[in-house]
């Protein structure tokens, strides 16, 4: 297995400094009532540390997963070197690959500027932008660098195509010009929308299966994308977002190391899961990566038991518990037929005593078992062949829906 695809296959992590700013100004020009009501609408951990980025303009398409009337972005530096500007930045309606719908398109401000600099390791939350958004509705942010930066802030596994162009500000640009593109994240972590007092979300912390692995570019195609359309089409639950705070590699137990990725879950919990706005439910898929580093890295310390497993999971139900969010515990799915040394004899023994824990226990608020859905009946060690996306660890998109047509939405009722 080469170290591409052990990058891919280690399951995701990491964290975002989440220091909120208070908004006083609207893009539309003068002071938003301080009362609104934000929600997380779309979330992207950042992960690693990127290349620099010279004068160039980047757009990123993302889904919302709850509309609202007005917008907010956030920024962050977490992994730069040195304090990084960014501006122009315009939010808009998505329309076809690079392109936005003409009309739509709004200038982000920072403090009432057109302009931000973050500091080394921080971050910054736009003023609202005065732009009602619909659930599951794309729009393009677009944001220009206008010197050159030192290390960028990504989430490696965006799974959606951004676009980069080196011919100076094309922020505000319908076509926009060609240039070169990635799948990763650049800098740009959080979507809030202003919404109702009812609205609440759920958070999905979990590694590469939850950042959507093995699911089909540009279609949001991950489990809570499937999660967050169910709940739309549900009258009930139709104020209910989904983030996604997924990393492919993350551990719960010990931050990245090759080809691990990220801080862990237990570093990370505050800033990508308890401190999102209207967080109401945490749902964790986390483990199978401490498990498998067991046996690809040579340090003592990670050669973590079960019983570690276990304990960093009651950290993270108590850290939880005492925020007042409900916490789920969700099964790790099979893996077997994953090269060595990736998966083992040993490996699998331990993924099954975790399973028995999370499903008996009785430590989690509720449990989500999608090792018992997405599992061959008859090689309980292996994916389903129609859920396998053909790495053997990861399902496709016909699994990610399964996934999430598993989950019971009783388990979502509505905080008044």
């Amino acid at each position: 297995m080469t170290s591409a695809t052990l990058k891919h296959v280690v399951v995701g992590a990491l964290f975002c400094s989440l220091a909120a700013l208070t908004p006083a100004w609207s893009t539309a020009g003068g002071p938003l009532a301080s009362n609104m009501h934000w929600t997380d609408a779309w979330t992207a951990s950042p992960d690693s540390a990127g290349p620099p980025l010279g004068t160039v303009t980047v757009r990123q398409v993302i889904r919302t997963s709850i509309g609202g009337s007005s917008v907010r972005i956030r920024l962050s530096n977490l992994f730069g070197t040195a304090p990084v500007t960014i501006g122009p930045v315009h939010v808009a309606e998505h329309a076809s690959g690079s392109e936005i719908k003409p009309g739509t398109d709004h200038t982000v401000t920072f403090g009432g500027k057109a302009r931000a600099t973050i500091a080394k390791g921080g971050d910054v939350l736009s003023d609202p932008i005065a732009l009602s958004v619909a659930p599951l509705e794309d729009l393009a942010v677009s944001m220009y660098f206008p010197t050159r930066t030192g290390t960028s802030t990504f989430h490696g596994v965006g799974n959606d195509t951004a676009f980069i162009t080196l011919t100076g500000d094309a922020t505000a640009a319908i076509r926009f010009p060609p240039g070169e593109v990635t799948s990763s994240r650049i800098f740009l972590t959080d979507v809030e929308v202003a919404t109702g007092n009812e609205a609440q979300t759920i958070v999905a912390i979990g590694d590469s299966i939850t950042d959507g692995v093995g699911s089909t570019q540009d279609k949001n195609s991950r489990w809570p994308d499937a999660l967050a359309a169910r709940l739309h089409a549900d009258p009930a639950h139709a104020s209910i977002a989904v983030v996604d705070a997924g990393i492919a590699g993350n551990r719960i137990l010990h931050d990245g190391a090759t080809p691990f990725v990220g801080p862990s879950a237990l570093v990370r919990l505050d800033r990508d899961a308890l401190n999102k706005p209207s967080v109401h439910w945490l749902l964790v898929m986390e483990g199978i990566n401490d498990i498998a580093a067991a046996d690809m890295l040579a340090t003592p310390r990670d050669d973590v038991s079960t019983q570690q497993i276990i304990d960093g999971m009651k950290t993270l139900i108590g850290r939880a518990h005492k925020r007042g969010v409900k916490i789920f515990g969700v099964t790790l799915t099979p893996y077997g037929g994953v090269e060595w040394p990736f998966h083992s004899a040993a490996g699998e023994a331990k993924r099954q005593v975790v399973n028995a824990w999370i499903r008996h226990a009785g430590a989690f608020d509720a449990v989500i078992d999608f090792d018992q859905v997405v599992r061959d009946p008859a090689h309980t060690d292996c994916l389903l062949a129609t859920f396998d996306s053909g790495d053997h660890l990861h399902p496709n998109d016909a699994g990610y829906k399964a996934m999430a047509a598993a989950v019971d939405l009783r388990l979502f009722a509505l905080r008044r």
